[in-house]
């Protein structure tokens, strides 16, 4: 037989996580492929802990021998020799790209582009999400088609698993000589969860239809809706700042008024009226880390954050609670004597901390933890109870620490801002190094104070911004300071 005529098999990697169907998903193309003319092979290798379980299946479909041979198909996706590639989730795409299963001459890329980040991605001391256009754009350049959209999205719209999604989107894609009835004949051989399977493949294969790959670009977002109780704070907003802002603005106000009051977003204002002449990019900067520091997180917080109707439902949807089962929702708090401290009114919280004798008395209750259920009605009202302290938050001693801490910082930004703008932009962003509470927030703290320490000996250096960055950065690199540590000294001569 001529080589160049003798059929070849079709490859297919399917990318998943753990209860996203990948599975299902590959049993599905089996079933397709042997009853349309195929013999079919599918095998899995099973990922790590750390992408929840990632796991490859890889598919090989052969046209069937009509005199009966048997081909010998691989057990494995080589790079450069797969078809089709499906991925779940962007990183999962990303990392598709990454081994070479996915190229330009061959491979058709069906692609995910929400995210579920990695453990690194979430421990990182700093943003350590890796940048999703990179990847969309990665994933286009590497593949001879991508086929892309928020397939995560349309399975939680239509209450199904993801995998449905993928198959009717992969179906739309034309990459498998199959048509759309014999793909949704195969899941109504299934026999399990049909209606919801073939609703949840409609949408993927409607969705897949219109995507546009090569115009799928993330775009500005526009300034979110305020409502009528905040649209003069967002008409003030847009009378005293620039256009380009706008959308940073609009967001911090929502973000604010939310966190404590309507007076607290006009506060956040007032705060950045000093810089509305300044660079674009030094105003817009300074206005998001400003609206994160200002919405600290502290026990009142975290209280309101975990009782709010929204979370409940959140977390039905994400366990998919049945109308059959009861949902126990346990919270494992352990609060120090310092976040006890700074819910305090500032005085009192003050003693407790140099008074010897109390600190040890209330660290008495304080040193196990505690476990609440907040599902139950004890448990909810007790941190509803702290969530209703939002009020008295501005007599709190954590509220004049940070709030002095905050004009400090922007009182440097504001007068570097005329003369050294690109330095000024750097200090705004040093505010990334002060997050969370407990532990986390203290450790920050010290950094960031260890990094502006340096700052008086960098205003005149020509590559001071960037040995400002560079010692960010370093900060952010680790939670043991070593990177800091290493740098600093170099960094002040």
């Amino acid at each position: 037989m001529n080589p160049s005529t003798s059929p070849r098999a079709l490859t297919i990697a399917i990318l998943a996580m753990g209860g996203e169907g990948g599975g299902v998903l590959a049993d599905w193309l089996v079933d397709l492929a042997e009853q349309n003319g195929f013999v079919a092979q599918t095998t899995s290798v099973p990922g790590v802990a750390q992408r929840t379980g990632a796991t490859i299946y890889y598919l090989e479909l052969f046209p069937a021998d009509a005199a009966g041979r048997q081909p010998v198909l691989a057990l494995s996706p080589v790079p450069g020799e797969v078809d089709v590639v499906i991925a779940s989730e962007l990183m999962e795409a990303g990392r598709a790209v990454q081994r070479g299963l996915v190229t330009p001459d061959r491979t058709t890329l069906v692609a995910s582009t929400h995210r579920v980040y990695s453990m690194t991605e979430r421990t990182a001391m700093g943003d350590g999400r890796v940048d999703a256009q990179a990847l969309i754009e990665g994933a286009r350049a590497a593949a001879r088609r991508l086929v892309s959209a928020d397939f995560g999205a349309l399975a939680e719209r239509t209450g199904s698993l993801i995998s449905p999604v993928l198959c009717g989107a992969l179906a739309a894609s034309g990459a498998l000589p199959f048509s759309r009835a014999q793909f949704e004949a195969t899941i109504e051989r299934g026999g399990v969860g049909v209606a919801s399977s073939l609703k949840a493949f409609a949408a993927g294969f409607d969705a897949a239809s219109k995507a546009q790959a090569a115009d799928a670009r993330e775009s500005r977002p526009a300034a979110p809706t305020v409502g009528p109780r905040l649209a003069p704070l967002a008409q003030r907003a847009a009378a005293e700042f620039p256009v380009a802002v706008q959308p940073t603005l609009q967001a911090a106000l929502l973000r604010l008024a939310d966190y404590q009051d309507l007076a607290y977003a006009s506060e956040y204002l007032d705060l950045l009226l000093p810089l509305r002449a300044a660079r674009n990019d030094v105003l817009e900067e300074t206005a998001r880390h400003l609206a994160l520091w200002m919405s600290y997180e502290d026990t009142v917080r975290v209280a309101d954050l975990k009782t709010r109707r929204s979370r409940f439902e959140r977390v039905a949807r994400e366990v998919r609670l049945s109308d059959a089962q009861q949902l126990d929702i346990h919270e494992f708090l352990h609060p120090r004597v310092e976040e006890i401290a700074d819910t305090l009114p500032a005085a009192l919280g003050r003693w407790l901390l140099r008074t010897g004798w109390a600190r040890a008395l209330v660290g008495r209750f304080t040193q196990q933890g505690r476990k609440v259920q907040t599902s139950s009605l004890r448990g909810y009202l007790l941190l509803y109870g702290i969530a209703a302290l939002r009020g008295l938050r501005r007599r709190s001693l954590r509220y004049q620490v940070e709030h002095q801490r905050i004009r400090a910082w922007l009182g440097t930004v504001v007068e570097l801002a005329p003369d050294a703008p690109a330095l000024a932009l750097e200090v705004a962003r040093t505010q990334r190094l002060v997050k969370g509470y407990g532990d986390t927030h203290a450790r920050g703290w010290r950094n960031h104070q260890r990094v502006m320490a340096v700052l008086p000996q960098l205003r005149d250096a020509p590559d001071g911004p960037q040995r400002l960055k560079h010692l960010s950065q370093a900060a952010l690199a680790d939670d043991t300071g070593a990177a800091l540590d290493a740098l600093l000294p170099r960094a002040a001569t």
